[in-house]
């Protein structure tokens, strides 16, 4: 009877990798995302953040929550203040809301932690989307206590008629929605060395083709946690006829 062997499990091929001092020790470390390929896609699986510092004889594997998707990236930048190197991870989830999975680690009494996950800032960032009689749609922001009120009037004649009646009155209830979080960007606005985080979040209609605008939300570090320093609704332009 010919015998067996079993394979021996392939190591996670090495997605990304950059090098920064992210412990605050003055030592250059590596830092990279792991995952397994899916054949024939450009989907990854079980991505994990790896810090490693073969001088310091340091190795940590920080396995994230969501684990798989497109795309995954990484940046490193000092979010906290402290002028060490934080570690931003992106990961597109590849649904048709273009939602992102987002992470950042820092490395905090001795410790690297995560200090910020795009799920727990869905939980927070809430949004009630409601259009209102004459062409208008009011959105309501739970984090800061927030309302905008978005002119429906670019949207044309055609979009309007199935909602509202002659007079202006809409000709039932519509509510809209805002997506979870689609995208986030680090940006020094102030340019002293520390990154705020910049959150986008899509404002949709009646369906989710029907976009209205984005929430832009930016992000600061108060020693604890990341929160609101602005927000504010952007809209879609008219397009203008050319002359």
């Amino acid at each position: 009877m010919r015998e067996l062997k079993s394979r021996k499990p392939k190591n996670p091929t090495i997605i990304v990798r950059k090098n920064g001092d992210v412990t605050g020790d003055g030592s250059i470390d590596t830092i990279y995302l792991t995952g397994d390929m899916t054949k024939g896609s450009p989907y990854w699986k079980n991505i994990s953040l790896v810090v490693s510092n073969k001088k310091l004889n340091l190795y940590e594997k920080f396995p994230l929550k969501e684990n798989g998707g497109y795309n995954p990236t990484l940046f490193l930048g000092d979010f906290t203040g402290d002028h060490v190197d934080d570690i931003l991870v992106v990961i597109d989830s590849g649904g048709s809301g273009g939602i992102i999975f987002a992470y950042i680690f820092s490395f905090l009494n001795g410790k690297m932690r995560q200090i910020f996950d795009a799920d727990a800032y869905n939980e927070r960032f809430k949004y009630d989307v409601n259009y209102q009689n004459y062409y208008k749609v009011n959105v309501l922001s739970s984090n800061p206590k927030k309302k905008y009120i978005l002119d429906l009037m670019y949207k044309g004649k055609e979009y309007l008629s199935e909602i509202y009646n002659k007079d202006g009155t809409l000709k039932e209830p519509i509510q809209g929605w805002v997506d979870p979080i689609g995208g986030l960007y680090p940006i020094d606005f102030e340019r002293d060395g520390t990154y705020e985080l910049m959150a986008f979040q899509e404002i949709a209609g009646r369906y989710h083709a029907d976009g209205l605008g984005y929430v832009e939300n930016v992000l600061k570090w108060n020693g604890h946690e990341f929160v609101p320093d602005r927000q504010t609704v952007s809209i879609f332009g008219e397009d203008l006829a050319s002359n």
